[in-house]
């Protein structure tokens, strides 16, 4: 018997692909990548064309052992590695670790883990596709350049522990920037100005807002808004147009890797770490009561909306049997079609819809089933009709001024019945009155209102993202990975989701704006991933790119190593005391987060944990409770004063007492509920403010 073997990326991926293969097929994992560029050096000859140095990856001997003994049984080998550059080069890697020259080897790539994507590319095999390795390759190549040539730099001048990176350097100088608009920003005044009228035979008034003479006008003072108050206060208020309408709201597209990481944290306030982990597990398959091992949604790195001919064939059935024909979409929208979106790939979507969330949800942990449930829910409503609203404008004159009135009302739901975005959530405002063109209104008050225009935003996970997307910098695949480097680095820290530099942050910002502007310039860096993309089309050699990029980043670095200054960035000082030596510590920064050193160091190495406080007192001892971690990382709070008193609770206390018997309130979603349970007072949680 033919003896078959599959190798794929993930070890998760084995048990589900192997269900679909018969016994013929043996299906192993590399665990990921098997070669790469040595730690200790550059690892690229740049005498030598710039030719990469490859050697196996610590600790892979033996995946690679156990591979080779199972290449030499096997009649066939496919390598099926993830659908993307990254995967493709994975394949070339293992086909020159294992030795491949000499046997039958085929490349299949599969969009989704389910019996019929995965017969159907062995039926489609093909040979490894060398422009997508080549893509990769160059990618590797000039991240590898900037961050060896650029962060011993780093080191050298400010502090040891730093790095540079292609993108993540461009992705601090985004967020760097955005700081300096908002620290820039000077408010304006404008006022508000609504008419309260009462329509007679109705007890409730109306409220409409001033628009201006016959052009639209804006208030910028209270002397502005008072001249006009006084020009109407004899002023006869009567409805001069009254305009019916329909207004439609299409169906969004479906998730891209990008609109996922950013609905995820809207509504789930997921990280965008977090939500790339939890997908890859989704996509890898889950177990289902049965069904056995199955991939529940398709490949989670695509920046395409793409969905195939068979998917959309699956969700029109399903929509028309569960909401009927008139939900089912005529005309499906496109998504934008631009240089910087690769179509090789579908949207983010469910394998089968119907594999309804409900039906699943007692065989998945919560946050699973809750970024399944919304890939399910955005994909169905992405192949629904629209939403219909019927709309009603009115104007109001008043002597030379108009003010106005809108109200909307939804008609039909379309693919609301489904998915409604928070932006989509918008109250509706009916108008109820019996009013028609040529009624008289009755004033009842002014209400004035002084506003200021506020700044731009600070950043958070999903704006970053989508502003990264949108200047063309990265690829799906480095969003998260690029977002959780530069908090790790602490050049940026996350506060209430919002993103702010630190000391730190600028400080290396300002020196590779300095020094390396080409390298932090947003355009050039969008230009390089077009270049990338033109060696995957195979219209661009890859080295030609490295040729021409690092001559320029090696002057650089020569001039900066003379040239710039070094920086001292002082370490914070803590409130504890060192009990060795008296000096107050100060707090580091370690590879498993910050602790406590003694600035007397190498005199006095005295060093212990670091615990956050969360500015509340230990109901049993009055000391401060702080933020702790259980040895698997899960995040507790405790009794500064352990191991005397042992004091802890999973959710977060909050400041203020219990109003009913003065205990510990505990924050429980978007409740503070009493710690005790006799008691049982529970109140809303207070909003915090956004800026």
């Amino acid at each position: 018997m033919a003896k078959y073997l599959v190798i794929v990326e993930s070890p998760a991926k084995v048990k589900t692909i192997k269900k679909f293969l018969g016994a013929n097929y043996e299906v192993m994992a590399s665990n990921g990548h098997v070669r790469d560029m040595p730690k200790s050096q550059l690892g690229i000859d740049v005498q030598n064309d710039y030719e990469p140095k490859y050697i196996t990856i610590r600790g892979k001997g033996e995946v690679l052992a156990a591979l080779r003994r199972e290449v030499k049984k096997a009649d066939k080998i496919y390598l099926a590695t993830d659908p993307d550059r990254e995967g493709e080069a994975i394949s070339w890697h293992l086909y020159h670790a294992l030795k491949l020259e000499d046997k039958k080897v085929y490349r299949i790539t599969f969009n989704e883990i389910t019996k019929n994507a995965v017969k159907e590319s062995l039926k489609n095999a093909r040979q490894i596709d060398m422009d997508l390795v080549d893509a990769q390759q160059a990618r590797r190549v000039l991240d590898r350049m900037v961050g060896y040539r650029i962060s011993p730099l780093l080191w050298a001048k400010i502090k040891r522990g730093l790095s540079a990176g292609r993108v993540q350097s461009v992705a601090l100088r985004i967020i760097c920037d955005r700081e300096e608009e908002i620290n820039a920003f000077i408010p304006e005044e404008y006022w508000s100005l609504d008419a309260v009228l009462s329509v007679e035979g109705e007890k409730k008034p109306i409220v409409a807002k001033y628009y201006g003479t016959d052009k639209k006008q804006s208030l910028h003072s209270r002397e502005e808004t008072n001249a006009v108050m006084k020009e109407l206060e004899n002023a006869d208020y009567r409805v001069s147009e009254i305009k019916k309408g329909e207004r439609v709201k299409k169906a969004p597209l479906p998730f891209t890797t990008s609109t996922l990481q950013q609905e995820a944290s809207k509504v789930l306030n997921f990280s965008t770490q977090k939500t790339m982990r939890l997908a890859q597990q989704l996509y890898e398959g889950v177990d289902i009561e049965g069904e056995g091992t199955i991939g529940l949604i398709t490949y989670l790195r695509t920046d395409s909306t793409r969905v195939s001919e068979e998917a959309e064939g699956m969700a029109r059935d399903f929509i028309g049997r569960n909401y009927g024909e008139a939900y089912q979409a005529e005309h499906i929208a496109a998504g934008k079609k631009g240089a910087k979106i690769q179509d090789a790939h579908e949207a983010i979507r469910p394998t089968d819809p119907a594999r309804i969330p409900p039906a699943i949800k007692e065989q998945l942990p919560r946050d699973l089933f809750r970024l399944y449930q919304l890939i399910w829910k955005r994909f169905v409503a992405s192949r629904m009709s629209a939403a219909k609203y019927e709309t009603t404008s009115v104007k109001i004159r008043a002597g030379e001024h108009i003010f106005t009135l809108a109200a909307s009302k939804l008609v039909f739901d379309g693919f609301m019945s489904v998915y409604v975005q928070e932006e989509d959530k918008e109250a509706e405002n009916t108008l109820n009155h019996a009013f028609t063109e040529d009624s008289r209104l009755k004033f009842v008050e002014f209400d004035a209102k002084q506003h200021f225009t506020q700044p731009p935003a600070h950043y958070t996970e999903a704006t970053l993202v989508r502003a990264l997307e949108e200047l063309g910098i990265g690829r799906p695949s480095t969003y998260a990975p690029t977002i959780t480097t530069i908090l790790a680095r602490r050049y940026v820290a996350k506060e209430n989701k919002n993103l702010y530099v630190t000391e730190l942050g600028e400080v290396v910002n300002r020196m590779m704006k300095e020094a390396f502007p080409s390298i932090v310039d947003v355009n050039f860096t969008a230009n390089m991933e077009a270049l990338l993309d033109g060696v995957e089309e195979g219209s661009v050699k890859w080295k030609t790119i490295v040729a021409n990029f690092y001559p320029d980043l090696d002057e650089a670095v020569k001039q900066a190593e003379k040239e710039l200054p070094e920086v001292t960035i002082a370490d914070e000082v803590s409130e504890e005391i060192c009990e060795l030596c008296g000096r107050n510590m100060v707090i580091k920064y370690g590879p498993h987060g910050r602790f406590l050193a003694c600035p007397g160091f190498p005199e006095c190495r005295n060093t212990k944990p670091y615990f956050e406080k969360i500015g509340v007192q230990c109901p049993r001892c009055g000391r401060d409770l702080v933020l702790k971690k259980t040895r698997k990382g899960r995040v507790y709070y405790g009794c500064a004063g352990n191991p005397e008193c042992d004091f802890m609770v999973w959710n977060k206390p909050v400041k203020e007492r219990c109003p009913r018997c003065g205990g510990l309130m505990l924050e429980k979603g978007s409740k503070c509920v009493c710690m005790d349970e006799n008691c049982g007072y529970i109140q809303n949680k207070a909003k915090e403010a956004v800026f």
